[in-house]
């Protein structure tokens, strides 16, 4: 019997995954830059939690959370998205009493019980970034200027950023029943039709051809808005336009969770196949609330790694990836030569070069081919009659010229020759 990884999950395996660590680091190196520390939850959390904060209408919560008992008899689920543990960790530690907003990020998996396909994943990795205290379109703003920066940054071209405002609770129970109304007359099956008393919006977001068809006339929320929140919606939308980044308004975006309000943004490309969105977030006041917090007004967003992946892959962002995780490779020929070799690996690694070796004892052919394999730059060739002169073979495995080094010299030269 041969182990294969779950349905829907998948192995990053090299050289692919040495690109997604540099993903990863793009995604959150312009949040890091704007003051925000990282902030790490647990993998699993208490059940009620996700029931609470994403929304017991959504189908994350209704169809696709892994929920367990645990020895204890607790109900605990595998995080379905970050933003719910990142409040939840907020109030506990009562970082809302400090400097406010509180701005964090985050790196890590969630697990949702997915129909798998091709950009839709049980487990998938999330960067993400939170800003919590502060009602403020600027800050809005700032999150959606920061993951533009950090698509733009890994050369993506065809992103596409859609804007939109859910209201508040001001104006959205006005929109809410006019909406009922529309909803009630369509022909629509029964679990949809329960959605419509718990959270007709949830109906909106809806995918499947035979809905989207019948809500082609479905009132806009946008049309609804109070002064106050087209007031905060346009500060925004002038903000990205003097930030000069692009966006679409999308007067039908919803999202897939409960607790947004007001902003709402989504980031998609072409190149992911049907599951078009490689991130997204908005505002999220009422949710510290939900969670038995104090009001804590906030705004954060979620980018997908293995979409943003996709993406890239889309635009032939990746095509020259190689195997080259080293620099300088050693061959050593010889017992006496291995051990001054592997003192000379450990020389260059201190120095900052990338370094690996020959090992099981290969004969050179079989070592030159390791050589050559691990994307190394130079080889270097250590024997018996090189010992006795205190030299090295140096050779670029670029031109195949082959110089001799004194071993006293060769990480500076080579520290040289790298730079």
């Amino acid at each position: 019997m041969s182990f294969q990884a779950p349905k829907g999950t998948f192995d990053w395996l090299p050289p692919r995954s040495e690109r997604v660590l540099a993903v990863r680091e793009a995604l959150v190196a312009p949040v890091r830059q704007a003051g925000y520390g990282y902030v790490e939850t647990p993998t699993f959390e208490d059940t009620e939690l996700f029931k609470r904060g994403v929304g017991e209408s959504t189908d994350v919560v209704t169809k696709e959370m892994y929920t367990f008992e645990d020895k204890g008899g607790r109900s605990l689920t595998l995080r379905p998205e970050g933003t719910a543990s990142v409040v939840r960790a907020v109030l506990q530690h009562s970082l809302h009493n400090g400097r406010l907003p509180v701005k964090l990020w985050y790196s890590g998996s969630q697990y949702r019980y997915e129909r798998a396909q091709r950009g839709r994943y049980r487990h998938f990795w999330q960067v993400g970034a939170e800003a919590l205290g502060a009602e403020d379109p600027a800050l809005d703003a700032e999150l959606i200027v920061l993951a533009w920066r950090g698509y733009a940054d890994l050369g993506l071209r065809d992103v596409t950023l859609l804007l939109n405002s859910l209201g508040d609770k001001e104006c959205r129970p006005a929109y809410r029943a006019v909406l009922v109304e529309f909803l009630r007359k369509l022909d629509l099956d029964e679990a949809t039709r329960a959605r419509i008393d718990i959270n007709p919006l949830r109906v909106l977001d809806d995918g499947r051809p035979e809905v989207q068809a019948q809500l082609a006339g479905a009132p806009l929320v946008v049309d609804h808005l109070c002064e106050a929140c087209k007031a905060y919606h346009e500060e925004v939308r002038l903000l990205l336009s003097d930030s000069g980044v692009p966006f679409t308004d999308d007067p039908k975006l919803v999202r897939g969770l409960d607790y947004y309000t007001r902003t709402t943004f989504e980031f998609v490309h072409g190149g992911v196949g049907s599951q078009a969105a490689i991130g997204g977030g908005g505002r999220y006041d009422g949710l510290s609330e939900m969670l038995g917090g104090p009001p804590l007004p906030s705004v954060g967003w979620a980018l997908g790694v293995d979409r943003t992946i996709l993406a890239m892959e889309a635009e032939g962002l990746l095509d020259d990836e190689s195997d080259a995780r080293v620099q300088v490779y050693g061959v050593p020929l010889g017992s006496d030569a291995r051990r001054r070799m592997f003192r000379l690996v450990e020389e260059l690694r201190t120095a900052g070069i990338g370094t690996d070796m020959a090992f099981g004892g290969r004969g050179v052919k079989g070592a030159m081919k390791g050589a050559d394999r691990s994307g190394a730059r130079f080889a270097l060739i250590l024997g018996e009659r090189d010992l006795a002169a205190q030299a090295v073979q140096v050779k670029d495995l670029t031109t195949a010229e082959q110089t001799e080094v004194p071993l006293a010299e060769v990480v500076e030269i080579l520290k040289g020759k790298l730079q």
